[in-house]
């Protein structure tokens, strides 16, 4: 272990060494960000103007890792867990002679956080009722051992990972406050123009994520995945004290009201109420950041200062961190048959009432979260038919959308979610070749469209493709047909008719007129009756096939009624196929 210790040392002196060659101002002036005196809270007093020996003094503190930033240090230096603010302090201690015997503050601040990084990049943080606050590599090791558990007690499989990190815009504001504080008290030094901190350095949060992926990596068994990965770790650091404070000091943009919290219900403490108080919380929240970063991106350099205490005073408490985790929706797809006329496609309940005996959404979701272990499961469908129509034939494409799944389904995994649904005690939903796919097919298939533009993927082509559906009705006419009128029914061929929105889904429906196609039709008589036929056809996607026969009392013109001169009725209705390329 002392010579792990010695080692760690040695390779933090070699970076500071370095950097002192390169990128560091005087190393009095390092020391300065590390502990700074100063007279005033004002910003009002140009802190180049105050003296060490005023009563009022204030200091501040600057992480080392923070220091190595905004001199423009690389990743491995920023990022190097050994680098800790009692090495640099030693290190200047040998090296400056303005600090050698004399009283130093710098590390007698224990109850001081990194003024600039609130102490993300310790990392500190204060999570629920508990702080935590060890220092250098195992603090690494113990923020991502908190990750790490948090990630396995949902019970997440992974092979990947991204880090998402979220700051308090009070960070880049202490930052540019540091900044601005430096060269007001350096800006006559000879130095100062050549050592000018660099405009592009690295940020906190890129410095967090590289500080915390490798030991994450070893934690989770898991690569890291630079943001393409579909599971998100997402770090959220909040510090209300000193966002609060910052968010008084800057002026309200015109007509800007700030939101309160208007809910009047009862004072319940169900789980619901409390997600939709987080969720009002966080919105809050986010509104409230993004406000301070348009607000601060619009700031002068004089208005910052006039507005803005130079250097941002210490802080005694760190950041508040919630980890949470995400995986991005995975599709299931294939195709479905009903073959119940008491079984909706959704959940149907009217008044509290469930309509149908069960629903294909319930059906297939049940037994897809059963294997997947999701949050929940969105059931997407090329159109609908009505709880008392079959779908036969090939059946009807459909996806199910699964929200943050904890396991990645394997192939084999999916076809036992095939073999539930079709093995099932009650008949009424099959399913066909169930797949995992890819979130293009969504765009495919949004319902209720007849007419869908897809662009052809790895070109940039697009097609305008014409679904079509093919049903099979039994129908009733008020007088028996003639062979005239079964042949005008068999020759016809993409007719064009007018159909307003039916009566029946008028309540849920917006009154429009479409134009339709009937691609062809066929008819047949049921054999030992004089009024009953059994007619098919094939149409574009979006006809409504009930009032094509019936009339609708006109609004769908023409109709099988009006093309018979009669009366036509539809007993029965099946859909025999849904002409599509895809879940095929």
């Amino acid at each position: 272990m002392g010579a792990t210790n010695a080692s760690a040392e040695t390779e933090a002196r070699s970076i500071l060494e370095r950097a002192a060659e390169s990128s560091f101002p005087p190393l009095h002036a390092v020391h300065s960000l590390l502990s700074v005196g100063f007279s005033c809270y004002f910003s009002t007093v140009p802190p180049i103007h105050l003296e060490k020996d005023d009563e009022h003094c204030v200091v501040l503190q600057v992480c080392v890792r923070c220091i190595m930033r905004l001199f423009g240090a690389n990743s491995s230096s920023c990022s190097c867990s050994s680098l800790t603010a009692s090495v640099l302090h030693s290190f200047l201690e040998e090296h400056d002679d303005s600090i050698k015997g004399g009283s130093c503050q710098c590390l007698s601040m224990n109850d001081a956080y990194c003024s600039v990084c609130l102490g993300v990049l310790l990392p500190a943080f204060h999570q629920g009722e508990g702080f935590e606050n060890p220092i250098g590599a195992s603090h690494i090791d113990n923020i991502s051992s908190m990750i790490s558990q948090a990630v396995q007690r949902e019970g997440y499989q992974i092979d990947e990972f991204s880090l998402e990190i979220s700051l308090p815009p009070v960070i880049v504001a202490n930052e540019r406050a540091v900044r601005l504080y430096m060269k007001q008290k350096y800006v006559n030094e000879n130095w100062f123009k050549d050592k000018i901190f660099p405009q592009q350095t690295m940020s906190v949060k890129e410095t967090l994520r590289i500080l915390i992926a490798p030991s994450l990596e070893k934690q989770m068994n898991a690569k890291h995945g630079n943001g393409n990965s579909s599971f998100r770790i997402r770090l959220t650091y909040t510090h209300d004290d000193a966002s609060q404070k910052l968010h008084s000091l800057l002026p309200n943009d015109n007509g800007r009201k700030r939101k309160t919290d208007s809910r009047n219900g009862s004072d319940t403490s169900n789980e619901a109420h409390k997600r939709n108080s987080a969720d009002g919380n966080n919105k809050q929240t986010s509104e409230s950041d993004s406000f301070i970063y348009k607000t601060l991106e619009g700031i002068q350099d004089q208005e910052f200062c006039n507005l803005i205490q130079l250097p941002p005073e210490k802080v005694s408490k760190p950041c508040h961190l919630v980890v949470s985790c995400a995986r991005s929706p995975i599709y299931i797809g294939g195709r479905y048959l009903k073959l119940s006329r008491n079984v909706s496609q959704s959940c149907w309940i009217i008044d509290d009432e469930r309509m149908g005996e069960a629903s294909v959404e319930e059906i297939i979701g049940e037994n897809v979260r059963a294997i997947c272990r999701c949050d929940s499961l969105k059931f997407h469908a090329a159109g609908r038919e009505d709880i008392d129509v079959r779908m036969l034939g090939s059946g009807r494409p459909f996806l199910v959308e699964v929200l943050n799944v904890r396991s990645m389904p394997s192939e084999i995994e999916v076809q036992q979610i095939e073999e539930r649904i079709n093995n099932s005690e009650k008949k009424y939903v099959r399913v066909r070749n169930l797949n995992m796919v890819g979130n293009e097919i969504w765009t495919m298939m949004r319902e209720g469209e007849a007419e869908k533009q897809i662009a052809l993927l790895n070109t940039k082509a697009s097609i305008t493709l014409y679904l079509q559906k093919q049903y099979a009705a039994l129908i009733w006419t008020s007088r028996e047909l003639m062979d005239n009128d079964l042949h005008s029914i068999s020759v016809t061929k993409d007719m064009e008719i007018e159909q307003k929105t039916p009566i029946r889904v008028l309540h849920r429906r917006s009154p429009l007129e479409r134009k339709r196609i009937i691609h062809w039709m066929e008819i047949e008589k049921v054999a030992g009756s004089s009024n009953y036929y059994l007619l098919h056809l094939c149409t574009q996607a979006g006809t409504y096939i009930k009032e094509f026969v019936h009339g609708d009392l006109g609004r769908t013109h023409p109709s099988i009624g009006a093309i018979l001169g009669c009366r036509a009725e539809i007993l029965r209705l099946d859909v025999t196929d849904v002409k599509m390329d895809f879940l095929q």
